[in-house]
């Protein structure tokens, strides 16, 4: 019975000594010989599916704009997701930095690979591989148990959103990135991944580039239903469009501005923003009755 009690705690230890091996969104093998102790985040959606992934003590440094949770505000910065500091990064020692290639230049996770750090790459492309992410995150934490638990109810959450708007009317829909110049997103972009989990139709998605910058004319032409912008500006986002009366958008009132962090960001933070999309494109069809 007393070896019944120990064995646990044997596990846990012998776990936390094992070697370790995910898979990262570059579809490279990642492996550890032990659980990573000291993590540096590259971006600040790192920083949150970290955190999630029961593994924020871990990470010892990150770069700019990593402010969720509040306890991220406190971690060493190592430089901006685009110019790292490559001595701060030696000096903290890591032994996993987890990056970010699209919003990283090649050259900089180049560098990066030269310290001979093990690097995993995290990019979801879809939301189904966000609680995938945490799960990977927590398996190279050590911090499985966390993780696994995390992952578990958002993706109770994103089937309850997929469910709830099954079979919905599309909604054709342009995304405002920026508005000087006119920045969008293609449909490769996780954002027309959450589009489209309720029935959003990206009037760009058949552009090759991911941040393709589009025109006015370009926008009036497709005549999109709905506007969304994550700039909260009186005379810029999504605001912009009330001086063109004819855009069926803006004759619909359907010009929706929405919190960036909650969509912008590929963390756990963009189920709550995808259930936030899904309820506004909902207001969009409901204004079709009037």
């Amino acid at each position: 019975m007393k070896h019944l009690v120990l064995l646990p705690a044997l596990l846990a230890v012998l776990s936390a000594h094992a070697a370790v091996s995910v898979r990262d969104d570059d579809g490279k093998m990642v492996t550890l010989a032990k659980p990573a102790e000291r993590v540096i985040s590259m971006a600040p959606h790192v920083t949150e599916l970290l955190f999630a992934a029961g593994a924020g003590s871990k990470i010892v440094g990150a770069v700019d704009y990593s402010d969720y949770p509040d306890a991220a505000k406190a971690i060493p910065r190592v430089g901006s997701n685009r110019e790292v500091d490559l001595e701060r990064v030696l000096a903290l020692k890591p032994d996993l930095i987890v990056v970010w290639r699209h919003g990283s230049s090649e050259r900089q996770v180049e560098l990066l690979r030269k310290l001979g750090i093990p690097l995993f790459h995290s990019e979801p492309a879809r939301l189904d591989r966000i609680p995938d992410n945490v799960v990977a995150m927590g398996k190279l934490a050590g911090t499985e148990q966390a993780a696994e638990a995390a992952a578990a109810d958002l993706r109770k959450r994103l089937a309850a959103v997929r469910t709830k708007y099954a079979g919905r009317p599309p909604v054709r829909v342009f995304y405002q990135v920026w508005d000087k110049p006119l920045y969008t997103l293609n449909g490769a972009h996780i954002v027309s991944d959450a589009l489209r989990l309720c029935g959003g139709e990206n009037i760009f998605a058949s552009q090759k580039v991911t941040a393709p910058v589009v025109s006015i004319e370009a926008v009036l032409k497709e005549d999109p239903e709905a506007v969304f912008s994550t700039a909260e500006k009186e005379q810029g986002g999504a605001a912009m469009w009330r001086q063109y009366p004819n855009l069926l958008a803006t004759k619909n009132d359907n010009l929706f501005t929405i919190d960036g962090h909650l969509v912008n960001r590929a963390g756990p933070r963009m189920v709550q923003g995808a259930e936030m999309l899904c309820e506004k494109l909902d207001v969009a069809r409901q204004h079709r009755k009037r």
